[in-house]
């Protein structure tokens, strides 16, 4: 029997590190499992912001056929202004009223000039090539992951050629997430991308989002099926680590500006003058970016001295502080918006089996999967009083020996689960 041949079109692929290439490096281990051949283009020369050797190491296991063709990117381009174009890069757009000059014109440029964004430019030669690798290779499906949404285009531009059975794979939204509205976007710009945004949507064969709020995004704007595949965990990842002997309260990823829960400092501070222990146990740790507007409010609250700012480490390295945290802090910027963003590293988190801090708009999707699985809290950006009890409840769990997770219904989440719903819609086609 002939296997089907899937051929996934992406920017982020190792050595690239961060969230965004951990979806697909986890789909494409286990697709060969349920009868499908996965081969993956991604570009030669890559501008990657974020690096991980070990990932490497993990996409080779796999053996997996790769494809690459030369990409040109703007950032490569714009060494004069090196700091502000490697901070625009990774998503990271400073508060407004501290945008410099160049920032401010960065952003105009790459805002208005790269529609949809700075990678536009992979399109063409993409094209071009894929055209007929599809043709003599045989391929039975396209799944375009974005962002970059560029790679939808890519898509598009294949399925209206080739009339090939196309999956749209959103990790996070195209016109309504946080960043798009810090693009300085003229009225055509904001109408260019709404456009190409209802096409996609209105071409591929199938949706697929990370989210279910991001499905009702979507469902304003199409009729074609979407389906919700989240982001998930992998069990073999690392061993269990002994738990720290501090009351560690550990977070993974970027903390920009706006995800300053400026309340919790303000309950941490409190706790640390009223409770001698408290203050004696408390460590906090920030595994990657922190923005300097959340050390300046940490050292307001007088909580500079409990900080170990570790910086970015490689994505194992990462888990193993998680499994040791005492207690995991997950922040989402107090936004419309950001009610549809389910962090990918909220899953690895519940597999790490460390109660969850969580913090972020009311009405959010990872509220839901914290309630559903048992496996932490979920806080406002007012929530004082609440967020302060159940605190001190972890730190007198703490001091018993006693903090756990019994999590429920978890197992949905794992990495092969995930990928089984994905054949399924493969073999729909």
């Amino acid at each position: 029997m002939h296997k089907k041949r899937v051929l996934i079109i992406t920017y982020y692929w190792p050595p690239a590190g961060g969230p965004g290439v951990q979806r697909w490096l986890k789909f494409v281990k286990y697709l060969p499992e349920f009868d499908i051949e996965p081969i993956v283009y991604c570009p030669e020369n890559p501008s990657y912001p974020l690096l991980d050797e070990s990932l490497v190491e993990e996409a080779l296991t796999y053996s997996v056929k790769t494809i690459t063709q030369p990409i040109r990117e703007p950032y490569k381009l714009a060494k004069l202004f090196s700091k502000q174009t490697k901070t625009i890069s990774k998503g990271v757009i400073s508060e407004e009223k501290k945008q410099g000059l160049v920032e401010k014109l960065l952003l105009f440029v790459r805002g208005n000039f790269f529609i949809p964004d700075a990678r536009k430019n992979w399109i063409a030669p993409s094209v071009t090539y894929l055209s007929k690798y599809i043709l003599k290779e045989n391929i039975d499906t396209v799944i375009t992951t974005g962002p970059p949404h560029s790679m939808h285009l890519i898509g598009l531009k294949l399925k209206k050629e080739l009339n090939i059975k196309w999956i749209a794979d959103f990790r996070d939204p195209w016109t309504t997430i946080g960043y798009h509205k810090k693009l300085k976007l003229t009225k055509s710009a904001k109408t260019k991308h709404k456009t190409l945004e209802k096409t996609v949507l209105n071409t591929a064969d199938r949706i697929v989002v990370t989210s279910w709020g991001t499905k009702r995004e979507f469902k304003k704007i199409t009729k074609q099926p979407i389906k919700v595949i989240t982001n998930g965990f992998d069990e073999e990842l690392i061993n269990n680590q002994s738990l720290d002997k501090s009351f560690s309260i550990s977070h993974i990823g970027s903390l920009l500006f706006e995800r300053n829960p400026e309340v919790l400092w303000k309950v941490l501070s409190d706790l640390v003058k009223e409770n001698d222990e408290f203050a004696k146990s408390l460590e906090l740790n920030f595994v990657g970016f922190i923005n300097d507007n959340v050390l300046q409010s940490i050292k307001i609250n007088k909580l500079s001295n409990y900080v170990n700012d570790i910086g970015y480490i490689e994505h194992n390295e990462a888990i193993m502080y998680q499994k040791k945290s005492q207690l995991l802090l997950l922040i989402e910027i107090d936004s419309e918006e950001t009610k549809a963003i389910i962090p990918g590293k909220l899953f690895e988190y519940i597999m790490s089996k460390r109660p969850i801090v969580a913090i972020g708009p009311e009405g959010s999707d990872v509220a839901r999967i914290l309630k559903e699985t048992n496996t932490g809290n979920y806080f406002g950006y007012k929530d004082y009083n609440v967020l302060k009890s159940q605190i001190l409840n972890y730190f007198n769990a703490y001091k018993a020996n006693h903090i756990e997770v019994i999590g429920k219904d978890i197992e949905k989440y794992n990495r092969k689960s995930l990928t089984k719903s994905l054949v399924t819609l493969i073999n729909e086609l």
